[in-house]
C-alpha cells in the first residue's frame, strides 16, 4: 500500500495555489461555478497525485480573508502543509496568518512554493526568497526547501514533486489502536448512492459495513461505501482522505463541523480546559471574551476564562487578559458543542473584527466543574499541563483523582485522555504498581479515595454497634445510602470485598466488624429467657409479645428488641406478625412432609389444617404459607397438596 500524505495548501489570495495544484495534479480543487467564475477559492478544495512510492492528497484552502475559516476546516489533520508565495508580491498578510495558524496548530512539516517564478527577474525572485526565509526562521519550515516554479510553463515542477515525495518520507505513522474518528469538511449527495461526506481520517481505521456515530448530533449511521483518495477500498487508514457513503442519515442532517466516530467513544462538549499561545503580533486576550473557536472542521462561538498566565517575564499577577507572546490556562464555555480529546489542537480569533489572535491545545475535554481562578483551580492546571515531565502519566492521576469513588471509565483515556490504547494500558500498569490507582472492573480509582471510603464505611459500622449494640450490623443497603451515595456500585462492592478480605468486617446481607459480639445486658437476660420459653412453650401458637411483656414486667418494645435478637441468631422465626420458635417450625415442616402419600397430604385445606392442631386461622394461614415458601406445601386452588 502507497505511503500516504495530506499536504495543506496556505497563502495569500491569487497567489496561484489552485493553479499549483491542478498542474501538480491534473485535477482542478476549484469545484464551485462561483470559485470558477471569479478566479478565486471560497470553500475547500481536494486533488491527489501519487508521487513514487507516496500518495500525496492536497487540501487546496483558500487564501481571502473572509474564508479563513474555511482554511481552518481544511487544516484539520494535514501532515504537512505547501506555503504557497507569488514572487511577484511576495509575503502578504493573508501569508503571514495562514502561516501563523499553521505554526499554531503544530504542523510539523513542509515546504515552500514560489510561484509566478516566470514573471520576475533574479533580483526580485532573491527578495521574495529573503522574505520567505525571514518569515519562516525559527519555525518548522526553518530550513524547508523554497521552491521557484511556474504553473504555465512548468518551472520546477518536477523539483517541487520530488521534494513532496521526500516530505512523504518524513512523515510519521498514525496510531491505529485508538477509536476511529472522522472530522467532517464536505457533505453532499450523490444519485444512487445518497449521502456522501469527507474529511481527513485522524484516528483509528474505518471499514465498509461499520457503524458509526456522527457526534454531537448523535445519529447512528452505517458505511455502505468508502473511497480514499479517489480509489474504492474496503478498509481505511488514519491519515487518508476519505469520501464515505453513509446509510442512516439524510445529507439534510450533516454539516462540516460534526464527525464520524465509532460507536460510543467521543461525545460532544461545552466545556474545554486549554493551554493557549498568543500570538506576539495581536492584541491582548482578555479575560471573558468572546471568541470564535476553531476545532477540527468545526466553527464555534465561545467564552475563555482565564485561570494563569505565563509572560516571558514569568506568571502574570494580572489575570485581566493575555498579553501577546503569552502562554495561558483557561476554560472555554461554548455556545455549542464540539468534539475534542486531550491533545487536540485549536485555533481562536477574534470575535469582531474577525482575526487570529491565538491557538491552543485541549487538556481536557470533560472537565468537572469547579472553579478555575482559585489556587486549587491553577493547581490542576498545572497538574495537566501538556509541556510537563511524564505530562501523560500525571494527566491520568488528576483524572482520576478527581472522580472520587464514581472512578473514571477506563476507556476514557483514550477518548478523554487521548492516549494510544497501549500507551493507556502502560500508565495504568505503572500507576497500579505504584499504588496510585486501583482498577475496579471497567473502573479506575485513586487509591487515596478508597482508603477514604473504607475508613468512613468502617466508622458507619462502628457507629451502628454502638448505637445499636444488639443488631448483627448495618444493612447493606443503609451503608450504600450513607457512605457511598457518591459513588458507584462497583467500588462500594470493591471496598466491602477488600474489607472482607482484610478480616476487618464480616458480610451477609448485614456488614459489621470483624471484632463485634452481640452480648446481651445482664438486665435483659431474664427477658431473653422468658421470651424463649414462652415461644417454646407455645409451640405452633405462641404468644403475642405484649402478653410476654406483662409477664416480665417490661415495656413491649424492649421485648421486641429482644425478639428481633433472637430471630437474627435464627431461634425465633417472624411470620407476618407473629414470632414462632424455630425448632416448632422445624418440626412442623417434618411432620408435614411425613404425610405425603397418605390422604391427609394429598389435600390440605385451611380447615382440616385447623382441626388437626386445634387453632384459629390467626395461627393457621401464617403457618400453611410459611410451609408453601419453603416448599413443603403447594398450593393449588383453596387447598394445598404435599410436595
Amino acid at each position: 500500500m502507497a505511503r500516504t500524505v495530506v499536504i495543506g495548501t496556505a497563502g495569500h489570495i491569487d497567489h496561484g495555489k489552485s493553479t499549483l495544484v491542478r498542474a501538480l495534479t491534473g485535477i482542478d480543487p476549484d469545484r464551485l461555478a462561483e470559485e470558477k467564475a471569479r478566479g478565486i477559492t471560497i470553500d475547500l478544495g481536494f486533488a491527489h497525485v501519487d508521487l513514487g512510492d507516496a500518495r500525496v492528497s492536497f487540501v487546496d484552502v483558500p487564501g481571502h480573508e473572509r474564508f479563513v475559516k474555511n482554511m481552518l476546516a481544511g487544516a484539520t489533520g494535514i501532515d504537512g502543509v505547501l506555503l504557497v508565495v507569488a514572487a511577484d508580491e511576495s509575503v502578504m498578510p493573508q501569508t503571514r496568518e495562514h502561516f501563523a495558524i499553521c505554526r499554531l496548530l503544530r504542523v510539523k512539516t513542509g515546504a515552500v512554493a514560489l510561484t509566478k517564478a516566470d514573471l520576475v527577474d533574479d533580483e526580485m525572485l532573491e527578495l521574495a526568497t529573503l522574505d520567505v526565509r525571514e518569515l519562516v526562521a525559527g519555525s518548522f519550515l526553518d530550513g524547508a526547501p523554497i521552491v521557484p516554479v511556474s504553473s504555465t510553463t512548468g518551472m520546477g515542477l518536477d523539483t517541487l514533486r520530488g521534494v513532496l515525495q521526500g516530505l512523504a518520507g518524513r512523515v510519521g505513522v498514525r496510531g491505529h489502536d485508538v477509536p476511529a474518528r472522522l472530522p467532517i469538511d464536505r457533505a453532499f449527495s450523490v444519485r444512487g448512492f445518497g449521502t456522501v461526506v469527507t474529511g481527513t481520517l485522524v484516528a483509528g481505521q474505518v471499514a465498509i459495513g461499520d457503524d458509526l456515530d456522527l457526534v454531537p448530533s448523535r445519529r447512528r449511521v452505517k458505511v455502505r461505501g468508502l473511497q480514499a483518495h479517489g480509489a474504492r477500498v474496503d478498509l481505511a487508514l488514519p491519515g487518508q482522505r476519505l469520501a464515505v457513503n453513509l446509510a442512516g442519515v439524510d445529507v439534510a442532517d450533516v454539516a462540516r463541523g460534526e464527525s464520524a466516530v465509532a460507536p460510543g467513544t467521543y461525545d460532544g462538549t461545552r466545556i474545554v480546559d486549554v493551554l493557549i499561545e498568543t500570538l506576539a503580533e495581536a492584541p491582548a486576550l482578555k479575560h471573558g471574551a468572546r471568541v470564535r473557536v476553531h476545532s477540527g472542521t468545526s466553527e464555534v462561538l465561545g467564552r475563555l476564562a482565564l485561570s494563569r498566565v505565563e509572560t516571558p517575564a514569568g506568571d502574570a499577577a494580572d489575570l485581566s487578559h493575555a498579553p501577546p507572546d503569552a502562554h495561558a490556562f483557561g476554560r472555554l464555555r461554548l455556545e455549542a458543542p464540539i468534539v475534542v480529546t486531550r491533545g487536540d489542537r485549536f485555533i481562536l480569533r477574534a470575535y469582531s473584527p474577525s482575526r487570529t489572535v491565538a491557538g491552543g491545545e485541549v487538556i481536557d475535554p470533560l472537565p468537572p466543574k469547579g472553579p478555575t481562578r482559585t489556587a486549587r483551580g491553577r493547581e490542576r492546571f498545572a497538574a495537566l499541563d501538556p509541556r510537563a515531565a511524564d505530562a501523560h502519566t500525571r494527566a491520568v492521576t488528576q483524572m482520576v483523582g478527581e472522580t472520587g469513588g464514581h472512578g473514571l471509565a477506563a476507556a476514557a483515556l483514550v477518548t478523554r485522555a487521548g492516549l494510544p490504547r497501549v500507551e493507556a494500558e502502560r500508565i495504568v500498569a505503572s500507576l497500579t504498581s505504584s499504588g496510585t490507582i486501583e482498577p475496579v472492573g471497567a473502573l479506575l480509582v485513586a487509591c487515596p479515595a478508597l482508603r477514604a471510603l473504607e475508613v468512613q464505611l468502617m466508622r458507619a459500622i462502628g457507629d451502628h454497634h454502638r448505637a445499636q449494640p444488639l443488631a448483627d450490623g448495618l444493612s447493606r443497603e443503609e451503608a450504600r445510602s450513607r457512605v457511598f451515595a457518591h459513588a458507584d456500585d462497583l467500588v462500594f462492592a470493591h471496598v466491602v470485598a477488600s474489607l472482607v478480605a482484610a478480616r476487618k468486617i464480616v458480610a451477609t446481607d448485614r456488614l459489621a466488624l470483624a471484632s463485634h459480639r452481640v452480648v446481651v445486658d445482664e438486665a435483659d437476660r431474664p427477658v431473653v429467657e422468658a421470651l424463649q420459653q414462652a415461644m417454646a412453650a407455645g409451640g405452633l401458637m405462641p404468644p403475642d409479645l405484649a402478653t410476654v411483656a406483662a409477664q416480665c414486667g417490661v415495656g413491649v418494645g424492649r421485648v421486641e428488641q429482644m425478639a428481633t435478637l433472637l430471630g437474627r441468631q435464627r431461634v425465633l422465626v417472624k411470620l407476618d406478625t407473629l414470632w414462632f420458635a424455630a425448632a416448632a417450625l422445624e418440626g412442623l415442616k417434618q411432620e408435614v412432609r411425613g404425610w405425603k402419600g397418605t390422604p391427609a397430604g394429598a389435600r390440605l385445606d385451611v380447615a382440616a389444617f385447623k382441626d388437626r392442631y386445634g387453632m384459629s386461622r390467626k395461627f393457621a394461614i401464617p403457618l400453611l404459607e410459611y410451609l408453601d415458601r419453603e416448599r413443603v406445601t403447594r398450593r393449588m386452588g383453596d387447598a394445598r397438596v404435599v410436595l
